[in-house]
């Protein structure tokens, strides 16, 4: 399907939307949204290699004086900064006894069982391993060679972002009871947007979708209005694509905000107590934009990054519950796609 050419940027970000139209009165788009599309998307992403890279959380979140846990397919790690300043990663058990070294303290770049006092600065140490890390400015990944067995990379496939210098960004986490590839179809599958999520977008229409024949074109493109309050909206184009098995990135290609991007990166933590899987949904929101007036704004990212973040949560408490529900589906064996 060929995408169709927006207007060009308006003066203004926002558009006055001329009447409103009820969430029932929208054009349907489930003839759109086939399932053999979303499924052949899916299939084409997990093919991608991903080095056994995994995001276990945001740069912001690894501070001096503690580590950061994370659990990946069962396995505890944690990662913190050395004294020098670097990231230090890996498991999460004390080689003495397997105290929770989650809970023990980082003291000069080292970090200190709280137990007996072992301390780590990141090297071997008495069969406990470090593991690779990657800080890449905004999440922090690790590879786990035997979870992943892929052949390894020598760092993640991070997806192209505008500068940091330049932009704003938050960090959303939140798990659900699924696996990652439900985390996944949820993004590849823009045309729930506007009915599912009616309180942010509106005016949702899919205008092109990837055939699979080219690698290079393998996104959902979609011209959609972020609703601001009333009818005020934002118009933009924005591009889904999957780089990686865990990994969708949306990219606004066109309108306002042109070149921010949103990560959504999905974790398998592991089974809960009955069994079921859980994964992380890790999502990076990256807003930049080339008004002036947007270089005062980043003066109160600190207040934005809230804003920002607690918008994904609110998507994310909808689209967990789809994923989970596509999971329960398929592991009963009456998913319909």
């Amino acid at each position: 399907m060929k995408a169709r050419r927006p207007g060009a940027r308006a003066r203004y970000p926002l558009s006055l939307r001329r009447r409103p139209v009820r969430w029932d009165a929208q054009r349907p788009t489930w003839r759109q949204a086939k399932p053999g599309v979303i499924a052949d998307a899916l299939k084409r992403a997990e093919a991608r290699p991903s080095g056994n890279w995994y995001v276990v959380g945001a740069t912001r979140d690894v501070r001096r004086d503690r580590p950061l846990p994370a659990t990946v397919a069962g396995r505890e790690i944690v990662v913190w900064r050395t004294a020098g300043g670097r990231l230090a990663a890996g498991p999460g058990i004390c080689p003495h006894l397997g105290a929770p070294l989650a809970d023990s303290p980082v003291r000069c770049g080292t970090l200190i069982c709280h137990w007996h006092g072992l301390a780590l600065d990141g090297g071997p140490f008495a069969g406990w391993e470090p593991l690779p890390v990657h800080d890449d400015g905004v999440l922090v990944w690790v590879r786990l060679d035997q979870v992943g067995g892929e052949p390894p990379l020598a760092a993640p496939v991070v997806p192209a972002r505008p500068p940091l210098a330049r932009s704003v960004s938050a960090v959303y986490t939140g798990v659900g009871t699924c696996e990652p590839e439900d985390v996944v179809a949820n993004r590849l599958d823009p045309w729930h947007g506007a009915w599912f999520h009616p309180y942010s977008f509106v005016d949702l229409t899919v205008v092109g979708t990837p055939s699979g024949d080219d690698p290079d074109d393998d996104g959902f493109t979609v011209d959609v209005s972020f609703k601001v309050a009333g009818r005020l909206v934002v118009p933009v184009r924005a591009v889904f694509s999957t780089p990686g098995p865990r990994t969708v990135v949306m990219r606004i290609t066109e309108g306002e905000g042109r070149g921010s991007v949103v990560e959504t990166h999905a974790t398998p933590l592991g089974p809960d107590e009955l069994g079921r899987p859980r994964t992380a949904v890790v999502e990076a929101v990256l807003a930049s934009s080339e008004r002036p007036g947007f270089a005062a704004a980043r003066g109160a990212a600190p207040v934005l990054r809230r804003f920002m973040a607690a918008a994904a949560g609110r998507l994310w408490r909808d689209d967990l519950a789809y994923a989970e529900r596509r999971w329960l589906l398929r592991s009963t064996g009456r998913f319909p796609g």
